[in-house]
């Protein structure tokens, strides 16, 4: 049997909490998926005239991640965004990475579960996560529809819009259009990806179509932009199969405390297992909403506030009934 051509990880690792996500995903990944024999970016945006402070990892979390997790750290110039957008990071880091080789780009608060070479991804028909909720755009009564808003920026790009749609749902209803989770995202093309992404983004955010002028853009402008630029490239919703990543391959948890809520034990048992070797927990641990929810158990209490075959539907009351009980960290 052939082996599986390669393909670069990356995710973005800057001062805070992304850095010691960071070191958390890699654990994961290297416990989990062996056979992965590309390279894993840890994208570093540096200091510059938009970060009014230095952004970039401390020193103990590099040496983790280099030295112990096998990952490779590589800086990059915030041109466009900056503080005033930090998701734009995941725009710009991009450029880390070599041209025309394959990459998926994970949001740091993210688990690996199992093999991801396992995982069928078609690198020349891009796909973003579906994991995702009906965040935008927001209707104003009176205000212009789905179809018009989303027709507007396919305008702009000259894209074109019905072939984007997902005709099986009803017209003006949200889940008829290109819409995605911006946690991950592949491409064959990193260089492309990323100067198209910034392209579409910057130009929205700076001109957007009369259509979007009761709606914001922060923190939505990649999420928005995203299905733009992966229809752009003859991609879609479906071009992996379901239950992988954000499934039984992934997990994208957004906050530890979410993560203790409603993710499976599978889930639990990988976050707790990487973080358990010395000397990770001992750059971890500085780190106050992992030393509490993971190392001083507190997790476990807000495990125990739910049933997870019987979830509120909304996440709003999980998050909710977190913060009521005091147990709310990030």
């Amino acid at each position: 049997m052939a082996p599986k051509k390669p393909f670069n990880i990356l995710i973005v690792g800057q001062a805070g909490r992304l850095q010691y996500e960071a070191i958390l995903f890699a654990a994961s990944l290297r416990a989990n998926s062996p056979e992965f024999n590309g390279k894993l970016v840890v994208a570093e945006p540096q200091p510059g005239p938009l970060w009014p402070r230095d952004p970039r990892m401390t020193d103990d979390v590099r040496t983790v991640l280099e030295d112990e997790l096998g990952a490779t750290i590589l800086p990059f110039e915030s041109r466009h965004f900056g503080a005033a957008y930090p998701y734009g990071n995941k725009i710009e880091a991009l450029a880390c990475l070599p041209e025309k080789e394959p990459f998926v780009f994970f949001d740091t608060d993210t688990l690996v579960l199992d093999e991801i070479t396992e995982v069928p991804f078609k690198f020349t028909k891009p796909q973003a996560s579906m994991r995702r909720e009906n965040t935008w755009p927001k209707l104003e009564l009176y205000g212009p529809g789905y179809n018009q808003i989303w027709g507007s920026l396919y305008d702009k790009f000259g894209l074109d819009f019905e072939s984007s749609l997902d005709l099986s749902q009803p017209d003006e209803y949200w889940r008829r259009y290109l819409y995605f989770n911006a946690g991950w995202f592949f491409y064959k093309d990193p260089a492309a990806f990323g100067q198209r992404f910034a392209e579409y983004a910057c130009a929205i955010r700076d001109d957007a179509p009369a259509e979007l002028v009761c709606q914001s853009l922060d923190p939505w402008l990649d999420q928005v932009a995203l299905p733009l630029v992966i229809h752009s490239f003859k991609g879609g919703r479906d071009t992996l199969p379901d239950g992988l990543l954000d499934g039984s391959v992934t997990c994208h948890y957004r906050v530890l405390p979410l993560l203790y809520a409603r993710e499976a034990d599978r889930v639990v048992e990988v976050l707790e297992e990487v973080s358990a070797p010395n000397k990770l927990k001992k750059v971890l641990k500085q780190y106050d909403p992992i030393k509490r929810m993971i190392y001083q158990k507190r997790g476990h209490k807000v495990r125990a506030l739910f049933d997870r075959d019987n979830l509120p539907r909304k996440e709003q009351a999980i998050r909710n009934t977190i913060k009521r009980e005091g147990f709310w960290l990030r």
